[in-house]
């Protein structure tokens, strides 16, 4: 067998998983990333306000993108990997006809804000933003709870990304095209204790 029809056997083995978890009340989502399936936290409220904020904010500057809450994507090289951002920036029609699992082509940014789990520091912080900048999403935004601070990840170059802005809360920042916004952070203060 190929090493491509393993890792077909393996994402499908995952999505089948995955499918099956989700349907639990207190079953925690899973994703597929580096090739091992781990799982996500569950929304707590202030993440729930945090990406219904980013969500107006994206609908004033362009009424014809949606910050897409929690889709999945095939995501990393190859598209061997499935995440479930806690945002999707893309066109209103981008999943269109796709399941759980979608496509990322279209997707301009996503966006993670960090949860209080013993996992945030790898998973958020090293592995999201490499499966990421190697499917080519042109901008990651982290919302890290823990530090305080907004991460803007930019310039992906199929391995990485080359430029990472951080800046506190309280600071304006910028999402660079294709998003093109100035996100003012005063607001996270108030939600992250």
């Amino acid at each position: 067998m190929s090493e491509a029809e393993e890792s077909a056997l393996a994402q499908g083995a995952f999505e089948v998983l995955a499918w099956h978890a989700a349907r639990g009340e207190e079953a925690p989502w899973l994703e597929f990333v580096n090739g091992k399936p781990v799982p996500k936290a569950r929304w707590d409220g202030a993440r729930g306000r945090i990406i219904e904020w980013l969500t107006r904010l994206c609908l004033r500057t362009d009424p014809g993108n949606w910050l897409f809450a929690a889709q999945g994507l095939h995501v990393g090289s190859y598209r061997k990997g499935n995440a479930r951002p806690d945002g999707a920036l893309a066109p209103l029609d981008t999943f269109v006809g796709q399941g759980e699992w979608a496509d990322p082509a279209g997707v301009l940014m996503v966006v993670e804000v960090t949860s209080y789990d013993e996992d945030t520091d790898r998973r958020d912080r090293v592995e999201k933003p490499r499966a990421y900048a190697e499917t080519g999403i042109p901008v990651y935004l982290l919302i890290d709870r823990d530090t305080c601070e907004v991460k803007v990840h930019s310039q992906p170059d199929g391995v990485r990304y080359e430029q990472v802005v951080t800046v506190p809360y309280g600071k304006t920042v910028e999402l660079p095209d294709p998003v093109g916004i100035e996100l003012d952070t005063e607001p996270l203060k108030s939600w992250v204790r």
